[in-house]
């Protein structure tokens, strides 16, 4: 992978910053205990094989785009983000014929005119790609399972099958303390096979996860892998986004 692709890949990710500042990588994540490592090393080998990803949390501010865009760092080398910036992109998505070469990325679900949204026909188009084998990435205002399915499915007409092809389901809270810094941290992890969503994880914002059952997408020495990367970007003080992805693409050929 080339310089030229690296920063190609960092753009499409800062281009979702609506709020200024620098975008955070998983490491930072990591740092401020929203994820725990192994559910981080999770995270990033499935989003390496090529998962498709909804990242969901009720009030603004909760760090929907900053989960969504870490994650997104860890797409596979050969895969270009491609923003939902124009309805002329999901139809052209429909003849695409590599599957996994383009992820597909909507900023988020939603009904305002901003760029890169989507709602109605251009949600159901969108999830449609993930049940014809494309990488889909988004984020909505749901923070649990249901309230997702009844956001996409009853709202805007999407098929659940379709919702279904979509590999990982992941949800935050958060807590604004009074005079203390504001906690956000990922509450539940879903993994689906294409048919039904199983719960992999919780958290409770203590800043550890518990794990309720094994992956059926990422092997333990897959998380292994990971773990051991992530573990080695901390300790060089490597957390900017553009400095992990080149990490990633540099140190570890193979999901």
């Amino acid at each position: 992978m080339s310089e030229t692709s690296i920063r190609d890949h960092v753009r499409a990710i800062q281009d979702c910053n609506q709020r200024g500042g620098r975008m955070l990588s998983l490491v930072d994540l990591l740092d401020a205990g929203t994820v725990d490592l192994p559910a981080a090393a999770y995270l990033a080998a499935a989003m390496r094989l090529g998962a498709s990803l909804l990242v969901g949390a009720q009030p603004g501010g909760a760090g929907k785009t900053a989960v969504m865009c870490a994650l997104l760092n860890f797409l596979p080398d050969r895969t270009i983000l491609r923003p939902v910036d124009h309805p002329s992109v999901l139809a052209d998505a429909q003849h695409d014929p590599s599957p996994g070469d383009i992820c597909y990325l909507a900023h988020e679900i939603g009904a305002g005119h901003w760029y890169a949204y989507v709602w109605g026909e251009g949600a159901r188009a969108f999830f449609r790609l993930a049940a014809q084998g494309h990488i889909i990435a988004s984020n909505l205002h749901a923070d649990t399972l249901e309230g997702t399915r009844d956001q996409l499915c009853r709202e805007n007409g999407v098929e659940p099958a379709h919702l279904d092809a979509v590999t990982l389901k992941l949800y935050l809270r958060m807590r604004r303390p009074a005079g203390r810094p504001v906690r956000r941290w990922v509450s539940h992890v879903y993994e689906s096979d294409g048919t039904e969503d199983r719960l992999l994880w919780t958290g409770d914002g203590s800043g550890e996860l518990t794990r309720h059952e094994e992956s059926a997408v990422v092997s333990p020495e897959q998380e292994e892998t990971y773990a051991e990367f992530l573990v080695s970007l901390r300790k060089g003080d490597i957390r900017w986004i553009e400095d992990v992805r080149r990490s990633l693409v540099h140190s570890l050929k193979k999901g």
